[in-house]
């Protein structure tokens, strides 16, 4: 299984223009019925793709240990490199989308909730740095400035 990172916005910014080594950007045109995508609250949607090609070179939570939270990495829970680096790429794309006085959203999908069922989670990037951002599994976020 690979996870499957999903953006929407009211932006209507090329974000294919900010794809890099580190973080893709695809528009999706259409998702098929009852699909994680289909859950996300803003007209400008975009599947969220990493060095790897799916979603899965971001720094993620699985879903039974979100009570960690936002955190720096920590020697005790291994992260690499690339998967940090990718984080605050996609964390600066948000920080632009919030700072601009866009609305966005987006869904950490490992496929193991259904799409209805995700928990939804606010998050201020006023309040996380991008060192300690991360993805929590088949959870919504709200981004706020």
């Amino acid at each position: 299984m690979c996870y499957s990172v999903y953006l929407s916005t009211t932006s209507s910014e090329d974000l294919s223009k900010r794809s890099s080594d580190w973080v893709r950007f695809e528009k999706l045109e259409k998702t098929p019925d009852a699909s994680y995508a289909d859950r996300l609250a803003f007209p400008n949607r975009w599947y969220v793709g990493s060095k790897s090609g799916c979603s899965c070179t971001f720094r993620h939570l699985f879903r039974l240990s979100i009570e960690l939270g936002f955190s720096e990495p920590v020697d005790w829970y291994p992260e690499g490199s690339d998967e940090i680096e990718a984080t605050k790429e996609l964390y600066a794309v948000l920080a632009h989308f919030t700072s601009g006085g866009f609305e966005v959203d987006l869904i950490d999908d490992w496929g193991s909730t259904p799409p209805e069922a995700l928990a939804t989670v606010e998050v201020s990037l006023s309040d996380v740095s991008a060192g300690a951002f991360r993805l929590f599994e088949d959870h919504r976020f709200i981004f706020k400035k």
